[in-house]
């Protein structure tokens, strides 16, 4: 089995769950006792957050571009950068590493080909709604993503950062995301992406009416998929 490096605390919450997804499909697959090859470097999100917010972008990149190496040099095969948001920073960060990174943005789109479906509404952070980095990767593949409008993608981005980065899940705030991803399949989306690490805490099959694309289990399958040859 090949080692996963796993670049992550963007936030805690997110990692956690990566960890925990990792490990439960690794046990479906292999059973016994058997579990992932993990290296796994965890973030201080306050500083990564002050970066985001006034823009240091570059700042950003060149930590994770750091951490990129180091995880190369532990001896990962490849990289999972468990975030949605900071692979707007994917080419910066894996500048100079002889490691592949697993992009989240590909690895999603794959999913969802071959579902048969081609218009995905997407709920994420502002930064991965709005800028081109995650949209045109969707493209790319043949997508037609739809987005929120602006009060709506001001609410979802709110809500990331103020109560799921914090482990926080109030009905309130479910019943908004629920409302948000209704909005999304009025719009035309065929299915919606979770393309936020902690949407899936509060959305899913069971309260959205289309087929519902969670990145972070997408990202997980599929780098047990690698790391055990699958793929």
């Amino acid at each position: 089995m090949k080692t996963i490096g796993i670049l992550g605390g963007m936030s805690a919450a997110s990692t956690q769950i990566y960890y925990r997804k990792m490990c439960e499909i690794t046990h479906q697959r292999l059973g016994g006792l058997h579990s992932p090859e993990l290296l796994i470097r965890s973030l201080d999100f306050a500083k990564i957050e002050t970066l985001q917010k006034n823009g240091q972008w570059n700042e950003a990149g060149g930590i994770l571009n750091a951490e990129a190496k180091a995880l190369e040099r532990g001896g990962a095969d490849f990289i999972v950068l468990a975030t949605n948001t900071m692979h707007k920073l994917a080419g910066q960060m894996m500048s100079g590493v002889g490691i592949p990174l697993l992009h989240i943005a590909d690895a999603t789109a794959d999913r969802i080909t071959k579902a048969g479906l081609n218009a995905p509404g997407l709920m994420a952070t502002a930064f991965t709604m709005e800028q081109a980095f995650y949209i045109d990767r969707l493209k790319a593949a043949s997508l037609q993503p739809i987005i929120p409008d602006a009060a709506d993608r001001a609410e979802v981005h709110r809500i990331i950062y103020d109560e799921l980065c914090l482990n926080v899940t109030t009905t309130g705030s479910r019943t908004i995301y629920e409302n948000i991803a209704r909005g999304l399949v009025e719009k035309g989306a065929d299915c919606v992406i979770l393309g936020c690490t902690e949407v899936g805490m509060l959305l899913n099959e069971s309260n959205v009416s289309v087929p519902v694309f969670d990145t972070t289990l997408i990202h997980c399958e599929s780098a047990i998929d690698l790391a055990c040859g699958d793929n």
